[in-house]
């Protein structure tokens, strides 16, 4: 068949020529428009097969002009490299992907004037919705009002913000916490050693008072020279070698322990590194729970005994949220929905890096 002169390219016109149907058929017939109830069922078929048989794709760009549609989902990360972000990412595009809308993922590199460019090149493209993935490093941002007034639907994930319509689908935090004591406690620790967060961080505080409530409740004395906070930085990263310097500095003091609880996955591979080069065994000697459940903590050595975030869970959620209030809007009849903030409860998941007291 003779083809056009667009690169090659399978037009709407080649189907059209090919089946022996107007372009006009063709169209209602692929895009599947209200009139195509009036085709008859073999026409739809013919037209169908000869579009699959030629390889006809329909122009998104252009559909999404006549539409006034763009189609597109932003999905902002604060920080790609941070593993807190790998599986919440993978529950946003197994949600997304058999929707149609096409995902664009940006990295703001923790500069939060770099995340500010990025949202005003995806106003610029007409995004419809927007998911931030918020680390603990994220800030404020400006151009939230300027979303808000656009009335784009907003997720965001891993942190609450009272903006407008802005949803959040993050941990329970505090439960987290109470849960990690209550495993060590429970395998018989009773002398604990806390390396938490830095101490601006909320998820470092209400993880911090989780466990204070269990020890609360079961009257646990907590040795004040055994808390320990990361400092300040800009890399999320550095937890795991704040961990380590920390960690060195606690065994130095000569005050014993039998547990450390870390403030998350990296903490606790930097807590373990330190154990094993000053010869100190875990779990035998000495037990370590983290706060995650990052990819790497089942291949650490030993496996990680962690409080598991549901991530993909909270990824699937922020994307159906965003879908959700995209439809509403599409009605052109409400304002955008705001679902509230949703707390996820972790739960510990128990590998080699925790185990009972010996006596």
């Amino acid at each position: 068949m003779r083809r056009t002169q667009n690169a090659g390219r399978i037009t709407l016109a080649d189907v059209a020529r090919e089946s022996g149907f107007s372009s006009s058929t063709v169209s209602i017939v692929l895009n599947e428009a209200p009139l195509s109830r009036y085709v008859a069922a073999k026409t739809k078929v013919l037209i169908k097969e000869t579009s699959k048989r030629l390889g006809y794709r329909p122009d998104a760009f252009a559909r999404s002009l006549r539409r006034r549609r763009s189609l597109t989902i932003g999905i902002m990360v604060f920080d790609i490299s941070d593993p807190f972000c790998t599986l919440i990412l993978k529950g946003i595009q197994k949600t997304l992907e058999p929707t149609g809308y096409l995902p664009i993922i940006m990295d703001a590199y923790n500069e939060p004037k770099q995340f500010e460019r990025y949202l005003e090149m995806m106003l610029e493209r007409r995004l419809e919705g927007l998911i931030i993935v918020a680390n603990w490093l994220f800030a404020d941002i400006e151009m939230f009002g300027d979303l808000e007034r656009e009335r784009i639907p907003m997720v965001m994930v891993g942190r609450s913000m009272s903006i407008g319509s802005m949803s959040s689908v993050m941990v329970d935090n505090e439960a987290g916490g109470y849960a990690a004591l209550e495993h060590l406690y429970k395998l018989g620790h009773r002398k604990i050693a806390f390396v938490r967060g830095q101490v601006k961080l909320s998820d470092s505080r209400e993880r911090y008072s989780g466990m204070m409530r269990f020890a609360q409740e079961v009257e646990l004395k907590i040795n004040p020279s055994l808390v320990v906070d990361l400092p300040n930085a800009l890399d999320p990263l550095s937890s795991f070698h704040q961990g380590y310097r920390l960690t060195n500095e606690l065994l130095a003091m000569g005050k014993p322990f039998s547990a450390i609880a870390a403030f998350d996955d990296l903490t606790a591979f930097g807590v373990m590194r330190a154990l094993r080069e000053q010869g100190v065994r875990v779990p035998e000697e000495c037990s370590v729970i983290g706060f995650d459940d990052v990819s790497h903590a089942a291949l650490f050595s030993p496996g990680l005994t962690t409080v598991q975030q549901p991530m993909e869970e909270m990824g699937r959620i922020a994307a159906e949220r965003v879908l959700r209030g995209i439809d509403v809007l599409a009605e052109e009849t409400h304002e955008p929905k705001h679902d509230g903030h949703t707390l996820l409860v972790p739960t510990v998941l128990v590998r080699e890096s925790t185990a009972r007291r010996r006596k």
